[in-house]
């Protein structure tokens, strides 16, 4: 609806206030509201007012941009702005956006220069989307600049938020603290379940060590002190070419293809059946995370009926107890591996 006056708004203001039914959409809308008007309750400063009313904003407009391509598959790319087009790793992240757009997902970058244009300049703009941070030292790169699917962000916090929320992978080239930085905000909503399973690919040359020594520091600094679980390190995969890359994510969604939590059930959707020996070695492999019964094949249930574009599709049920996204993680990769044969 088209509010053009300041009457228009508070009529619509005065019916959102009053409403008292059912309706989801109608009762988020009168919360947001509330909490608009707990804001002045509290007495806030305003500096707190300025950064809720800018992140509630930013919010809004990106969600807009982002909405009507929800039914589809998308990539967020990180790595470094200094990479120059004279490098192999910006070559690299330019056939990772090509072959990535070639299995139907679009791609998330920073919309700045280095790996951030090349992934662009891979996957063409039409199919990217930018989240550029306003910064003094970097502009938004001219092949988005006017481009409807770019969101300048002021908050590194609720643009880092969509570059999760919106994605189904992430791809992480070289880089400096940005980069190193998204990558652990990966990992940590990932390990805490925080966001949905999705595959997470630290991407270098042949030869190259950069995420070689990462990932010796994380097994024999993190993993060895008991920071993290052994059950963690299926969270991400280094690959070594764009080839490897891609392959590696299309695999994660070969038999996979969501999950959501309805009530006390873990419902995990399906490209395919699995047969009822493989129910059978999920039962025997990944009983630690049932917490009553065990994994059984169901239909979609009444809750999911606001997903009807996933009706039709097999699923599998349990009651998770929730202690290890890594051993769930873990369990995807099977489901994966026995889709495709083993």
């Amino acid at each position: 609806m088209k509010l053009d006056t300041t009457e228009d708004i508070l009529n619509e203001v005065k019916d959102i206030a009053g409403f008292e039914g059912r309706d989801l959409r109608q009762w988020l809308y009168k919360e947001i509201l509330l909490n608009a008007l707990k804001a002045k309750r509290d007495d806030l400063d305003i500096l707190d007012l300025k950064l809720i009313n800018r992140a509630v904003d930013e919010f809004r407009y990106a969600a807009k941009v982002f909405k009507p391509y929800r039914n589809l598959r998308k990539v967020s790319v990180f790595g470094s702005a200094r990479v120059p087009q004279d490098d192999p790793h910006y070559d690299l992240a330019v056939q990772f956006g090509r072959k990535m757009t070639e299995q139907g997902f679009m791609t998330i970058t920073g919309a700045a220069s280095g790996i951030m244009q090349a992934g662009i300049d891979g996957a063409g703009a039409e199919n990217s989307f930018g989240v550029s941070i306003l910064l003094p030292f970097e502009t938004s790169n001219s092949v988005m600049q006017d481009d409807p699917k770019l969101v300048n962000f002021r908050f590194f916090f609720t643009r880092k938020l969509f570059f999760v929320m919106e994605a189904d992978a992430c791809a992480l080239f070289p880089g400096g603290f940005g980069t190193l930085d998204e990558g652990f905000e990966v990992l940590t909503l990932l390990q805490t379940g925080k966001t949905q399973p999705m595959p997470l690919v630290l991407m270098e040359l042949p030869g190259d060590n950069y995420w070689e020594t990462w990932d010796k520091f994380v097994r024999d600094q993190v993993l060895a002190r008991g920071y993290i679980s052994p059950e963690d390190l299926s969270l991400y995969k280094i690959a070594h070419s764009a080839e490897e890359a891609t392959a590696w994510i299309t695999s994660y969604y070969s038999t996979y293809h969501s999950l959501r939590q309805v009530q006390d059930k873990l419902v995990i959707r399906l490209e395919k059946d699995l047969s009822e020996d493989h129910l059978a070695r999920l039962n025997n492999s990944f009983s630690d995370l049932v917490t009553v019964g065990e994994i059984v094949k169901t239909a979609a249930l009444p809750q999911e009926k606001d997903e009807p574009e996933l009706q039709s599709k097999p699923r599998i049920s349990f009651r998770n107890n929730k202690q290890s996204a890594g051993r769930l993680n873990e369990m995807i990769l099977a489901i994966n591996q026995m889709g495709n044969g083993n």
